[in-house]
């Protein structure tokens, strides 16, 4: 299975051979999570050539992890400069904070950004991060009640403390952290790259205003927000939101 060396910590991605005649989509992961967190529907999106990676210390990927978004974004960067190829960088959550910190940077790799479930600002409520270290069990299970709509299904809320619960609650500590310091507002008129933002209107987690906020910050970004889906928008609803980035590729890439 393939690894990506920083440094001396290996990164674990997965790898979906598409069209070399499109940019790439790398999909960034949220925080907690891990390259499952795409399902199979998007990793695999029409003809893309796509790589989701395992962020450090998450999935397959060597420990430790980070503590800021920065830092996340250095080994994103990092893995971007060894594809050495135009990428779409896609990013959940705190997934998307570091696609917009890596955008700044303007690479001339990153060819364009899909930003879903996220916003300029990351702030964590004391629930999840006075818990996060010591008692994880509280934060996760805090998580699991509020990341979901109304309807999705209990296998789905279950899914998610089964996956948070494998986290170290160091990492699990550290990628709140990262979040809670994260403030990109009033910065992201230098963004410079076509990008998508997509929200859910019952996403408790990182609120649809947020979303549309963050929308309007970025030089001709489009946005959508799909009704009575939560914050984990991309496992809620996988198809209508394949369907929306690849409209988005199709219209700026193809």
């Amino acid at each position: 299975m393939p690894y990506f060396t920083s440094h001396t910590q290996r990164l674990f991605y997965a790898h979906h051979q598409g069209s070399a005649k499109r940019p790439s989509l790398l999909l960034v992961h949220g925080a907690g999570g891990n390259r499952t967190h795409w399902p199979k529907t998007l990793r695999p999106l029409a003809n893309y050539e796509t790589f989701a990676l395992d962020l450090p210390g998450h999935g397959r990927s060597d420990p430790a992890g980070c503590s800021t978004i920065d830092d996340y974004a250095d080994a994103v960067s990092a893995f971007i400069g060894f594809l050495a190829k135009p990428v779409v960088v896609v990013g959940h959550s705190m997934g998307g904070g570091i696609a917009q910190a890596i955008a700044l940077r303007h690479s001339p790799h990153v060819a364009g950004l899909v930003l879903i479930g996220t916003s300029a600002r990351l702030p964590v409520g004391k629930a999840i991060l006075d818990n996060a270290l010591d008692q994880p069990q509280v934060a996760i299970d805090f998580i699991a009640r509020h990341a979901w709509s109304q309807t999705a299904p209990e296998e789905m809320r279950a899914l998610t403390r089964q996956v948070l619960t494998e986290v170290p609650p160091a990492i699990l500590h550290g990628d709140f952290t990262a979040c809670n310091r994260f403030d990109l507002v009033g910065q992201l008129s230098e963004t410079a790259v076509p990008t998508l933002v997509i929200s859910g209107s019952a996403d408790k987690m990182t609120p649809a205003k947020y979303g549309r906020s963050l929308a309007s910050e970025i030089p001709h970004a489009h946005y959508y927000c799909l009704e009575g889906v939560g914050h984990y928008i991309m496992l809620e609803q996988p198809a209508r939101v394949a369907t929306i980035i690849e409209r988005f590729l199709e219209t700026n890439f193809s």
